[in-house]
C-alpha cells in the first residue's frame, strides 16, 4: 500500500470511530475525560493526579515555574500544585503527556526520531502560544497552550500506524498536506473531545492565513508555529514563514514590540518548555 492510500485508509478507520489507541494512552483518556468532568473539584483532581507519576512530577514542576511561580514561593505537593496551577492547566498537561505518547511504542528508528522532533515542536508552539495570548493576542493563555500541544496530533497518530501501514514512510512530504492531515487529524481531535474553539484554530493553521498583531485564537496558533525554532519535521507548509524569517517577524504590541515581548518572556516560555519535554 502507498502513502497516499495508506492516509486514505486510515482515515476512513478514523471517520468511522475505529481508533486504535495503546493502552497506556487509554489509561490517560480515562483520566482526561475525569478532569473534563464539569463536577471535578480540586479534591478529586489531586487524587486523579496522584494516579500517574508522570502527570504528578510534571504539575509540581510548572507549578514552580516562573510561569506559574510570581511569588517564588516553591511547593512539593500535588495538592499544592493543582490549586496553583487550576484544572484546565492540569488538562493541557494531561494531555500533552496523552499526546506525547501516541507514538510511544514506536522503534523504528527513523520514525521514533520524527516523532520525538514532532514532539519538540509541538513543546515550542504550546509554550509560545500561553505567552502569546496572554501578552499579545488576549486571548485564553490555557486555550493556547491547548492548542498548541494538540495541534499536530494526527501527525503522532500517523506515525503510529506504521506498523500497519509501512508505505506512510513513501513519498513526497506534501502528501501528508494535501492528503492525510485534515482528515486523520479532525477525526482524533474529535476523539479527545477537542473544544470548538481550538479545533478551528487548528483548522486555521491548516489555511495558513493570520492578521499581525495575531487578534484571534487562530492567528495566536500560526504566529506561535512560525516562532517555533524547530520546525515540523512532517512537511514545510506551503507558504509557511521560514525559521530564518520568522526570526524577522515583528509588529507593534501596546507600547512595545513583539520583539521586546518575547525577550520580557524568554524565561516563560523556557520554563514551560523544559516542563514539557520532561
Amino acid at each position: 500500500m502507498d502513502r497516499i492510500a495508506a492516509f486514505n485508509h486510515i482515515a476512513a478507520q478514523v471517520s468511522q470511530g475505529a481508533i486504535t489507541f495503546p493502552p497506556n494512552v487509554q489509561a490517560l483518556r480515562k483520566l482526561q475525560l475525569a478532569l473534563a468532568d464539569p463536577e471535578c473539584h480540586i479534591d478529586l483532581a489531586t487524587k486523579l493526579v496522584q494516579t500517574d507519576p508522570l502527570l504528578s512530577a510534571r504539575a509540581v514542576a510548572l507549578a514552580n515555574s516562573v510561569a506559574y511561580n510570581r511569588s517564588g514561593n516553591e511547593i512539593s505537593n500535588v495538592r499544592s500544585a493543582v490549586q496553583r496551577l487550576g484544572i484546565r492547566t492540569l488538562q493541557s498537561l494531561l494531555t500533552a503527556l496523552l499526546v506525547r505518547q501516541l507514538a510511544g511504542g514506536i522503534s523504528h528508528p527513523l520514525v521514533k526520531r520524527k516523532a520525538a522532533l514532532l514532539w519538540e515542536h509541538t513543546a515550542h508552539v504550546a509554550a509560545l502560544a500561553q505567552v502569546l495570548a496572554r501578552r499579545v493576542s488576549h486571548v485564553d493563555p490555557d486555550t493556547a497552550m491547548f492548542a498548541g500541544i494538540v495541534h499536530e496530533v494526527g501527525g503522532f497518530y500517523m506515525l503510529a500506524q506504521l506498523e500497519n501501514h509501512p508505505g506512510i514512510l513513501d513519498g513526497e512530504p506534501a502528501d501528508w498536506i494535501d492528503h492525510g492531515e485534515m482528515a486523520i487529524s479532525r477525526g482524533v481531535l474529535k476523539t479527545l473531545v477537542t473544544p470548538a474553539p481550538v479545533l478551528e484554530a487548528v483548522e486555521a493553521l491548516w489555511m495558513g492565513m493570520r492578521a499581525l498583531p495575531p487578534e484571534t485564537l487562530g492567528d495566536t496558533l500560526l504566529l506561535a508555529n512560525d516562532l517555533a525554532p524547530v520546525a515540523s519535521p512532517l512537511h514545510q507548509r506551503p507558504g509557511a514563514t521560514t525559521m530564518l524569517a520568522a526570526r524577522t517577524i515583528d509588529c507593534v504590541v501596546g507600547s512595545g514590540t513583539l520583539h521586546s515581548v518575547l525577550a520580557e518572556s524568554a524565561a516563560e516560555v523556557k520554563a514551560m518548555l523544559g516542563v514539557l519535554m520532561l
